[in-house]
């Protein structure tokens, strides 16, 4: 098998066209502008619900600078220790930013509407704190808009967005696209609950929505850990991109056969291991010409393909 290394390293955007940078500064932006007012809206009306949301924008903020300083590390060159580069970084961040939607999003919320259900105090200026909720859901649906975007550049026309958070290779958008989700629910549980504690006048029902949020986002941090999970173990490409790939190979005049297609996942990156039965295997020179006319037209249909490894055989 002879390896052949690609010089540059990792396109900006994903193999399809999609920039997950533009879904995170999105995000950021929307997020730090709505944790100010939340923060404002909590300190003002005593509100369990608007502080919860308000410690999970502040989450969110930093969760997308994780995102930010783990692209920048997965594009180091490779060096003699890690000589297939640092690509898989971004799943060890990703996995981190779960971690804290847990921990900082879910757990804290739940704990202050624990804490508001056994110590209830009456909200103050609780329309101030719907207004705040308005502007946030405006200002995260912009964010998931952006978002999406982004997703139906690289979603199949007939995947759904439930398929492809199961099937994307694209850990920092699926972060954000999660995040996002979770928020838009989130906020819509904390008017619900807001609105009904200001109808009934019972502070209670401000505790229950504090609670409903934090089991939210932590049904949103442990699906999102568990598709990176599969990441850091080692997943190829998608299954709709490794068919084209062998489609491709086998509509090439040099390639008769392909005996196997292996692949690995690495970050924006993608190492492929070839095994095909080539037209032409009676001389060692017009084989050698083959294989590089079809890497070159390989690479060229797939340009996320940075190692590309192919063995030419009789037999599987």
């Amino acid at each position: 098998m002879r390896p052949v290394v690609k010089n540059s390293m990792v396109n900006e955007n994903m193999s399809q066209g999609a920039d997950p940078l533009k879904s995170i500064f999105y995000a950021l932006f929307a997020n730090g502008a709505i944790a100010i007012a939340k923060g404002f809206a909590a300190w003002i009306t005593g509100s369990g619900a608007m502080l919860a949301e308000a410690i999970h924008s502040v989450a969110d903020c930093s969760n997308q600078l994780l995102l930010l300083l783990g692209i920048k590390r997965a594009k180091r060159p490779p060096s003699p220790d890690y000589p297939l580069g640092y690509g898989k970084e971004i799943y060890f961040w990703s996995f981190l930013v779960a971690l804290m939607l847990f921990t900082l999003g879910g757990v804290f919320s739940i704990y202050e509407g624990w804490h508001k259900l056994h110590q209830p105090e009456a909200l103050k200026s609780p329309w101030l704190a719907v207004g705040v909720l308005v502007f946030a859901m405006v200002a995260e649906g912009l964010s998931l808009l952006g978002c999406m975007r982004e997703i139906n550049k690289v979603r199949p026309a007939n995947q759904s967005y439930w398929r492809w958070f199961r099937e994307t290779r694209q850990s920092e958008l699926m972060v954000v696209f999660g995040e996002d989700l979770a928020a838009l629910l989130g906020l819509s549980l904390a008017t619900a609950a807001l609105l009904a504690a200001i109808v009934t006048g019972n502070p209670i029902y401000d505790a229950w929505g504090s609670i409903a949020i934090g089991l939210l986002l932590i049904v949103v941090a442990v699906l999102i850990g568990i598709e990176i999970k599969a990441l850091l173990v080692g997943q190829g490409v998608e299954a709709h991109i490794r068919t084209e790939m062998i489609t491709f190979l086998e509509n090439e005049s040099s390639v008769d056969k392909v005996f196997n297609l292996l692949t690995l996942q690495m970050g924006n990156d993608v190492m492929v291991a070839v095994k095909a039965k080539m037209t032409a295997m009676d001389g060692a020179q017009a084989l050698v010409a083959d294989i590089n006319r079809t890497e070159a037209l390989f690479r060229q249909r797939f340009p996320q393909v940075q190692w590309l490894f192919f063995e030419p055989d009789v037999a599987d």
